[in-house]
């Protein structure tokens, strides 16, 4: 069995803090406990959909910054570069980039570890803790 996570990272070997600011996804291929492939692949971010808004939109929604379609929309699109991955990785996420992840079935997770490799390995485990207090 074979599983892809992806992380969000600038620099390769660790996971960004902010999910819309990360410039890359770093994307690992686990099999039998062990990571069997990597690979960097571009990533859509905030600097992409620049507004004279700023990052997130006017459009307001009850659930907070990152649920108005718009902003909904660039999540999605943020995540086609990943579409074949079943995890995600960061260190901090909004809630409506978390939200829209969940919705193309990418389960999200907001770790304390820096680390790419080591919190993958915990992932595919199933023994990271999703630090969802995290989320702005």
């Amino acid at each position: 069995m074979s599983i892809k996570i992806a992380a969000v990272t600038d620099d390769g070997q660790t996971i960004s803090q902010h999910f819309g600011r990360a410039k890359y996804y770093t994307v690992l291929t686990i099999e039998e406990g062990k990571i069997a492939a990597r690979e960097q692949r571009e990533k859509l971010g905030h600097t992409h959909f620049a507004s004279p808004q700023g990052e997130h939109s006017e459009e307001q929604d009850p659930r907070g910054h990152g649920f108005a379609p718009a902003e909904q929309d660039r999540h999605f699109r943020m995540a086609e570069a990943i579409r074949d991955c079943q995890f995600l990785l960061a260190r901090g996420m909004g809630a409506g980039a978390y939200y829209s992840m969940e919705q193309v079935g990418i389960k999200p997770i907001i770790t304390d570890i820096i680390n790419i490799d080591e919190a993958a390995l915990e992932a595919a485990q199933g023994v990271i803790v999703d630090h969802k207090e995290k989320l702005h």
